[in-house]
């Protein structure tokens, strides 16, 4: 889980710092920054993943070793140059915890975004250093980097120093060159991070792909856009509890009884989704696209292998607004269980109403400064007057009529 961000020199971000929990909903108008943050979450993805700074920026096409990478919106030529002081080195540094014992750790990587190669990068765990950067050996040529890395003993010097690929994020690198073998615990750490910040899910169904049958005959996580959509409720569809769970959500939805859900095979048994209403079966081609997006977004939080974190853009797309409510709890109840952190973003006012007080601080209102063109994104919580307010006004009514961008 991530607990800290912050973002510099990045798109529409000069300096921006977040706390973040489990849950996570960013509102504003558009063009305001919210999926510019999301393309932020994404180059850390493609860090975890060891892919070169310009493959995280200008997308990566298949190899025999990982699918296509889309790169980020804009790619290398968007990112760090919207100020005056855009030839600075765009800047991560992100707090966390690892899975299982909850060690905390923090990681800072700055790079160029133009050339493609690395300024900075380092990595603690618990407080110990695992790895930094070496300053006086590097010159920003992007051939190599000097990196230098402890192993906890106490002796002199207290690292060695080794050079890598400039291009390329050193935590991946770190890892699969075996160099703690004094001290392995620490490789097995540094790989830890780089499964949290790898281990991301971007939800963005395609009613067209929801429809088609999968390529795949069983699957534990669907594609970004709903790949193999049939596959995973198939999977689904074998755990009695899992199903169950996964049909009370949608029979709240359907505005018709919802019997079940289960799946149909091709001609060389590929899976189409099929939902049964009163004795009736609907293939996935007629239903429509709001049920497909509700029913994906559902699915995706009873996938069985389960993504650390899980975002997903304008969450009332194609759904109604009456099922919004529906939406917006089921996404706080997984969210609720710690195992996913999400992050959502929105328009819709009626989802903002259904808001509790608890989560203002991690609900983030994004706005864009007319004169700089700078992003910023603030805590509901932390606007002047807004608890006070609030408690007298729908907060969907404060975001509609403009209050929040004259508060600030």
């Amino acid at each position: 889980m991530i607990e800290q961000i912050t973002i510099k020199n990045f798109k529409s971000f000069k300096d921006v710092t977040l706390k973040l929990g489990p849950l996570n909903i960013f509102i504003g108008a558009n063009a305001s920054g919210k999926s510019n943050f999301f393309d932020a979450l994404r180059v850390l993805q493609g860090i975890g993943y060891g892919f070169t700074i310009h493959e995280i920026l200008d997308g990566k096409p298949k190899s025999a070793t990982s699918e296509v990478w889309e790169g980020i919106r804009g790619g290398s030529r968007a990112i760090g140059f919207a100020f005056e002081n855009g030839n600075k080195p765009t800047l991560f540094q992100v707090a966390g915890k690892l899975p299982d014992e909850g060690a905390s750790f923090e990681f800072t990587i700055a790079f160029s975004a133009r050339e493609g190669y690395l300024h900075e990068e380092c990595l603690s765990v618990s407080d110990e250093a695992i790895y930094d950067s070496s300053p006086e050996h590097n010159i920003a040529s992007g051939s190599s980097f000097s990196v230098r890395h402890y192993d906890g003993i106490k002796r002199e010097p207290p690292c060695d120093t080794v050079r890598i690929e400039g291009d390329r994020p050193a935590l991946t690198q770190m890892t699969r060159r075996g160099l703690w073998v004094r001290m392995p615990v620490r490789s097995d750490l540094a790989e830890r991070v780089t499964r949290v910040l790898a281990d991301m899910q971007r939800v963005d169904p395609s009613p067209a792909l929801l429809r088609a049958y999968s390529q795949a005959y069983e699957i534990k996580r669907m594609g970004e856009h709903g790949e193999n959509f049939a596959a995973l409720i198939r999977m689904i569809c074998k755990d009695p509890g899992a199903k169950k769970a996964y049909l009370s959500w949608l029979r709240e939805l359907r505005p018709r009884d919802v019997d079940d859900i289960d799946t149909r095979s091709g001609a060389i048994g590929e899976p189409l989704v099929v939902m049964k209403e009163r004795n009736r079966e609907f293939l996935a081609p007629v239903l429509s696209d709001g049920t497909l997006r509700f029913a994906a977004i559902a699915a995706a939080f009873f996938q069985l292998d389960m993504p650390g974190i899980l975002t997903i853009e304008e969450i009332e797309n194609g759904i109604h607004a009456s099922r919004l409510r529906l939406l917006v709890e089921l996404i706080r109840s997984q969210a609720a269980i710690g195992k996913t952190q999400v992050m959502v973003t929105t328009h819709s006012p009626v989802v903002l109403a259904w808001l509790r007080p608890e989560e203002y601080a991690t609900t983030f209102f994004c706005r864009r400064e007319e004169e700089t063109g700078e992003s910023q994104i603030i805590p509901l919580a932390e606007i002047p007057r807004f608890k006070e307010i609030a408690d007298k006004q729908s907060i969907g009514d404060l975001f509609t009529e403009g209050w929040l961008e004259e508060a600030l």
